[in-house]
């Protein structure tokens, strides 16, 4: 034990100034022990990223060995526990904040009646109408009748690109008049056809 101790203490004295070899003596020593553990927590592609960054942290913390109270073993096993245990944490948050998004979606589009779908659709005509007339000839050819940036842009003797621009512009200008009825509004008008 005395002499793990000891052999840690001039590896991190080597670390502290910046020996290279000492730092690959002390991943190979470390890293498969430290995955191995880390796996009781999390799957294998992750423990590895985290021993990983664990190691990365003492080369850069030349001076990890000053506040390391115990031994450098239990000092790195603690760092990754800890650091497992933070992932775990976040993606339970992760997982939680999507369910509760998609529950809300599902209420939101389960108590859409038809008066609303109506009351909805004529909305959106008015504020498609209201668009400038450029604006608004490329969006309706683009949306409804499912014609590509290329067509579009040969029928009305423009570029692709000012085709694209048109749309964007349209885009931002519903999603400001349309704002109350966020997010179906995006559901309806968000996924483009082809621009092919």
């Amino acid at each position: 034990m005395k002499t793990t101790l000891h052999e840690d203490y001039l590896l991190l004295s080597a670390i502290e100034q910046k020996d290279k070899k000492a730092f690959d003596t002390l991943f190979r020593k470390y890293y498969s022990a430290l995955c191995a553990y880390c796996t009781n927590f999390v799957e294998l592609e992750d423990a590895e990223e985290i021993v990983q960054d664990v190691l990365l942290w003492i080369w850069r913390h030349p001076d990890a060995h000053t506040i390391i109270e115990t031994s450098l073993s239990k000092y790195l096993f603690k760092m990754v526990y800890h650091k497992a245990i933070s992932q775990l944490r976040q993606q339970s948050i992760r997982q939680r904040v999507n369910t509760v998004f998609y529950e809300q979606m599902q209420d939101m589009l389960h108590d859409i009646d038809l008066y609303q779908i109506k009351e909805l659709a004529k909305h959106i005509e008015q504020a498609i109408k209201e668009l400038p007339p450029s604006y608004q000839e490329t969006f309706c050819l683009h949306r409804f009748k499912g014609m590509s940036y290329k067509e579009i842009a040969s029928i009305l003797d423009i570029s692709p690109k000012t085709v694209d621009y048109r749309i964007q512009q349209a885009l931002k200008i519903l999603r400001v008049e349309l704002k109350d009825y966020l997010p179906i509004v995006l559901l309806l008008l968000a996924a483009p056809y082809s621009s092919t």
